[in-house]
């Protein structure tokens, strides 16, 4: 796909996701629109419990930053991904829901989204990054560069140079 054709379909913005399969063709989306009921189903695919819709629309409204990471179909794309990150949108930003689909999981693809948003918030001029992380997820984090809080609290912290 062109980056025409990658725009026309995801949006503004929208760039090709390195794949861990030449077969398969991903593109990071801060701008498609979510469908809520596809949203809660990767939620809930990765074991968060059923957000009220209207809630989570109201989030997704509110968020600095929301990606969207999607398989490509020509037909019916499918999220597969998903991160949202609140903040001021001058010097900090927390990142608290990322999700990727089980069947996709261990792939890379984790890091890759991770990698997206950082990017994305620095390219903001986000200075300050804050993670809640779940505990069994903190290794993972940790894995990328993030510095777990002092006290064993469930918050790790980026900084951008």
């Amino acid at each position: 796909l062109s980056i025409q054709e990658i725009e026309d379909a995801y949006g503004k913005g929208a760039c090709k996701c390195p794949s861990p399969d030449d077969q398969m063709f991903l593109v990071f989306s801060q701008s498609k629109p979510f469908d809520l009921v596809e949203l809660e189903q990767l939620l809930q695919s990765v074991g968060w419990s059923q957000r009220p819709f209207g809630k989570v629309r109201s989030a997704l409204d509110n968020s600095l930053l929301k990606v969207g990471l999607w398989k490509h179909d020509p037909r019916v794309p499918r999220l597969i991904g998903f991160a949202r990150c609140t903040g001021d949108g001058i010097v900090e930003a927390t990142v608290w829901d990322v999700a990727i689909h089980p069947i996709y999981q261990g792939f890379g693809l984790g890091k890759q989204l991770m990698s997206y948003v950082n990017q994305s918030l620095r390219i903001m001029g986000i200075r300050r990054i804050t993670l809640f992380a779940d505990p069994g997820v903190v290794a993972f984090y940790m894995s990328q560069g993030w510095i777990l809080e002092p006290n064993d609290h469930k918050c790790a912290f980026w900084y951008a140079n």
